[in-house]
């Protein structure tokens, strides 16, 4: 099973994918992380130049073919591999990323984007992706707050964040069979409890 993990800066996912990775393999299941852009060696060189500071006068279609090149080469070294295993993947961030930031956020063409996300991917989607939803300014203040890497992406404008969350949240809306939305804005213990709760589910959904 593929579970992508999706949310606004500073929404707090990353910080959520280890426990549940543990708790999912207490209850008996091959689990393995990954994340976006990263994942493989190729992967994490484009990581480095999509997040640099200093390359702020990058252009958004060269930021959409490095995130699509970056994730071409992890889901065909990692995730489809692991996928015919029978493992469940936990991803942080996927395609619906370059759709909610590069689609909503710069506003490049959204169907131009679905096509060019069908080719990185190989028509590869997850079966199940969360959204971490949280307001964009506690978001950014959460990531600033927690000292944790501040990149080329977290430092544009609140408008800009703001369009992704609206984004994520009408994607979310459009395809709930797909979809689940956790409430961000709440206690790491609270979110983790109810993430659990929405995988296992769809879990035993799938496999039954």
């Amino acid at each position: 099973m593929f579970i992508s993990l999706e949310g606004p800066d500073g929404s707090g996912k990353s910080t959520q994918v280890q426990p549940l990775a543990e708790y999912l393999s207490r209850e008996g299941y091959t689990v393995f992380t990954t994340r976006e852009p990263g994942g493989t060696t190729i992967s994490d060189q484009v990581r480095e130049v999509l997040m640099r500071l200093d390359n702020r006068s990058m252009y958004p279609r060269t930021e959409t073919l490095l995130f699509c090149a970056a994730r071409a080469q992890l889901v065909e070294e990692v995730i489809r591999p692991r996928l015919q295993r029978g493992e469940i993947i936990l991803c942080d961030r996927y395609a619906d990323s370059t759709l909610a930031y590069q689609g909503y956020g710069h506003g490049n063409d959204l169907q131009i984007l679905q096509q060019l996300l069908d080719f990185a991917t190989g028509g590869l989607w997850p079966d199940l992706t969360i959204l971490f939803d949280i307001d964009a300014i506690a978001g950014l203040n959460r990531r600033k707050v927690g000292g944790g890497e501040w990149n080329r992406l977290d430092d544009y404008q609140i408008a800009f964040h703001q369009r992704v969350r609206d984004g994520y949240l009408t994607m979310a809306h459009k395809d709930p069979k797909r979809w689940a939305i956790v409430n961000a804005d709440q206690e790491i213990e609270k979110v983790q409890v109810d993430l659990r709760r929405l995988v296992l589910e769809r879990i035993k959904t799938a496999r039954s």
